[in-house]
């Protein structure tokens, strides 16, 4: 879900829940993996097999093992239409979409880990500038805290969707093959065994669902335990996390966002929205487009985007998102997401703090 979660799952965007059109991020809604009648093993199928060779080539790996390894890799066909785009037409509803993610369950498992892992949470702050809400956000929207990290062979889902993406929507093949190509190194380099992993549909694993190329780019060993567990050590997460965030441009102690009233013209309205979450305007930008800001957005010096949150048939709600808010979206690119991270976090922030104050009492 970063170039971890990938350019892919950015543009995936929100698939799948029903209530929106879902995030991409397998945490959100895991599906649980099956084998149909029609999976296969891929075997020594030709296409399959040449590009073991390559990747052994590539990497230095052992061209036998990289075979052995693929040709143990089997088609998945639920893979196959997990990935397919929801139906066109699908109302996106933000108040819906908040409420899978800011609710009870999730609240308490969010204050767990924030008490249990307060000393990490501080540490990741200090190194890497993320405060603890967000990356608490982000896992808890990801997996549940490690409750949901996804049930399909990791080496499947990336082999069904690199030699078999299915037709009907933009081909992504090469970016599942190349995915595939890191899943490979990092169980070489790890020692993991290949056939074991698990993760979701689009072969993201661990608490924070990294896909391979993020792992291996950004993935931190936080303990100093010598390696680098994103499925069972929280700090390591948590320093992941971070670490992946402040590389995609979080800047230490900037806001994520502020209110803001749209522009009442469609025409300004449309302007404003035209850049989608790029922040691209001033605040000043912002205030001759009929944007009202609130008085922290009025005094902010950095670029802003205009965020539009739809809410099915009810007026749109708007934030106005800063560049803390677009470095959210590239671990998954959407709005909602971000916005769902934050609110998460915040209100297990909230949590914390009140307990906090009411054990010093």
């Amino acid at each position: 879900m970063p170039h971890t979660l990938d350019s892919f799952r950015r543009r995936l965007c929100i698939l799948g829940a029903g209530l929106l059109v879902g995030t991409a991020m397998p945490g959100t809604v895991l599906a649980q993996a099956t084998e149909p009648p029609d999976s296969f093993v891929y075997g020594e199928r030709d296409d399959v097999m040449a590009f073991a060779l390559e990747v052994a080539q590539r990497q230095n790996l052992d061209p036998g093992w990289v075979r052995r390894t693929l040709a143990q890799a089997r088609y998945l066909p639920s893979v196959a239409r997990l990935i397919m785009p929801p139906p066109a037409g699908t109302a996106k509803n933000w108040a819906a979409y908040r409420a899978r993610f800011v609710e009870p369950r999730r609240l308490r498992a969010g204050l767990e880990f924030r008490k249990a892992h307060a000393k990490w949470l501080a540490q990741a702050e200090e190194m890497y500038g993320v405060p603890p809400e967000i990356v608490v956000g982000i896992v808890g929207v990801e997996t549940l805290y490690g409750r949901h990290m996804g049930s399909f062979r990791v080496l499947d889902a990336l082999a069904t969707l690199g030699f078999d993406f299915p037709s009907g929507r933009s081909d992504r093949s090469a970016f599942f093959r190349a995915e595939l190509e890191q899943f490979l190194l990092l169980c070489h380099s790890e020692g993991h065994d290949p056939l074991e992993l698990r993760g979701s549909y689009a072969g993201a694993m661990g608490m924070p669902q990294f896909m391979p190329s993020s792992w291996n780019r950004y993935a931190v060993d936080f303990d100093g335990d010598g390696r680098v567990d994103l499925h069972r050590s929280p700090a390591d997460v948590i320093g992941s996390v971070a670490h992946y965030l402040a590389e995609h441009g979080w800047q230490r102690g900037e806001p994520t966002h502020f209110e803001v009233a749209a522009p009442v013209d469609t025409a300004d309205r449309a302007y404003l929205l035209q850049p989608d979450i790029v922040p691209s305007f001033t605040a000043e930008e912002f205030a001759a487009r009929g944007a009202s800001l609130s008085e922290e957005g009025r005094g902010y010096g950095g670029l802003l985007a205009l965020v539009e949150l739809q809410n099915g048939g009810a007026a749109p709600s708007y934030a106005a998102g800063t560049g803390n808010f677009y470095a959210i979206t590239r671990y998954n690119w959407s709005s909602y997401y971000a916005m769902a991270v934050i609110d998460l976090g915040r209100a297990v922030e909230a949590l914390y703090g009140s307990r906090a104050v009411s054990s010093a009492r």
